[in-house]
């Protein structure tokens, strides 16, 4: 039994949501009433969330949602955290639930999309030496952590999938391929993208790596360093098995080390891998230019420190396309 008393709740449902933006208005209200923080798109095709509370509000916000007919059966991923990972509640109208950018958007993960895999069928899978296997984050979420043998995109943000499929799905077209993500909402769209560029045989993690962390049979196996996260945690353990290793270097000393942060020179903004010592040392820059550069905000007040980690978590979750 956890003596954690608060939790982190990640969920999406695609549901036709046309008034969309008084929904959000309205939603962004419960939230802050009941004492939620997170951030919470709505877009005409649905709702994608991560938010964090006590056990006792997270209940009642699943309880609440459910008895929506249009979010019934929605599925929360459960994480058990020892406070608020978010220092704010947002909830934001926007014309997707992720960022695509697709010119010709008749992808409906509702009626078309690749087959869902429970975790131990996807397990079962990734052992084949034939499958390939797709990472559907960006770079830097790759960087940290990843299922092995997975291919990393070539992407800075999600809008550049739909290019980069185009460019590569001939080579996957007579093969197997799996598709995964953090919490299973980018694969509903990248499967579909994949299947309109000619590769029939797509599969996709159900739930995403969260799910697979969790699920007391494979234990997270096959997934090597840690999966990045949106909120404060900035990154957490998935496999829990001997396996367990840590894949990243901090970029400064070379040590081994999973942790991410951004750099302190906001024009830069680039994340990179640092251990404690380093941004410290450093100053959390990424570079010496970084560091003496003039915008670098390492020793302003906390009230701008604060506001600045907050665009931070934005710039990082447009990246993502979230």
């Amino acid at each position: 039994m956890s003596n954690k008393d608060y939790r982190v709740l990640l969920y999406y449902k695609y549901v036709d949501l046309p008034d969309h933006e008084t929904f959000a208005q309205e939603h962004l209200a419960y939230c802050k009433e009941l004492g939620l923080k997170g951030r919470i798109i709505v877009a005409p095709e649905g709702i994608n969330g991560t938010v964090s509370g006590t056990v006792e509000q997270t209940e009642t916000y699943m309880k609440d949602m459910h008895a929506d007919e249009r979010f019934a059966g929605m599925h929360f991923k459960i994480d058990e955290v020892e406070g608020h990972t978010f220092r704010k509640m947002h909830c934001r109208p926007k014309p997707e639930l992720v960022n695509w950018s697709l010119e010709d958007d008749d992808i409906d993960p509702k009626t078309f999309g690749g087959k869902h895999l429970k975790p131990k069928e996807f397990y079962e899978m990734l052992q084949d030496e034939d499958t390939i296997v797709i990472d559907g984050r960006n770079e830097y979420e790759y960087r940290i952590g990843h299922f092995r043998n997975a291919i990393k995109p070539d992407v800075e943000t999600s809008r550049e999938f739909p290019e980069w499929i185009a460019e590569n799905a001939d080579k996957w077209k007579d093969k197997k391929v799996l598709t995964y993500c953090t919490g299973g909402i980018r694969c509903e769209k990248l499967t579909g993208i994949l299947m309109k560029n000619g590769v029939e045989d797509v599969y996709q993690l159900e739930g995403g790596i969260t799910t697979y962390s969790k699920d007391p049979e494979v234990q997270g196996r096959l997934f090597d360093g840690k999966m990045y996260v949106f909120d404060g945690r900035i990154s957490v353990p998935v496999n829990r098995t001997e396996e367990d290793v840590v894949i990243a270097e901090c970029e400064h000393c070379g040590k081994q080390e999973d942790r991410m942060i951004n750099c302190s020179n906001p024009i830069c903004n680039r994340q990179y891998v640092c251990c404690e010592e380093c941004e410290k040392e450093h100053h959390a820059a990424c570079t010496t230019e970084c560091l003496e550069h003039p915008e670098n905000r390492w020793d302003v007040d906390l009230e701008r420190q604060v506001d600045k980690y907050d665009r931070i978590e934005n710039n990082n979750n447009e990246k993502a396309g979230l």
